[in-house]
């Protein structure tokens, strides 16, 4: 049974920083493209960073509002987890980030929520001013 966990989430102020990790099982993850998505109150949920295959060489694709702030990557050792470090964080990234994984999308269609199979249960993030 594929499952996937988020931890690392809380409240911080604007520029401080957190980490996400998200702890996948029940399946090989390296070859499935995994993204975290976030959610604010009342918009739609939108990709903030995707990575690709390990195979393929893991590409990481960025949301523009994120690019240069996150990081995406794998861990190298346990590579059913994948973190997502934020940096100089914003009241605008306030939202329940999600993790979701696939394993038959291309890493190319990473943007598509509805396309991916399995999903975390997602974790708050609240950046306060």
């Amino acid at each position: 049974q594929v499952q996937l966990v988020e931890s690392g989430g809380g409240s911080v102020q604007v520029g401080g920083s957190l980490r996400l990790s998200c702890a996948a099982s029940g399946g090989n993850f390296v070859r499935s493209t995994m993204a975290w998505f976030r959610q604010a109150s009342g918009k739609e949920r939108e990709v903030a960073a995707a990575i690709g295959r390990s195979g393929s060489g893991g590409k990481t694709y960025y949301a523009d509002s994120v690019k240069g702030r996150f990081t995406m990557s794998r861990d190298n050792a346990e590579k059913n987890t994948v973190y997502l470090q934020m940096n100089v964080l914003k009241p605008e990234d306030t939202a329940v980030y999600y993790c979701a994984a696939d394993f038959s999308l291309p890493v190319s269609s990473y943007r598509l929520a509805n396309q991916y199979d399995y999903w975390g249960q997602g974790t708050q993030v609240t950046v306060s001013s």
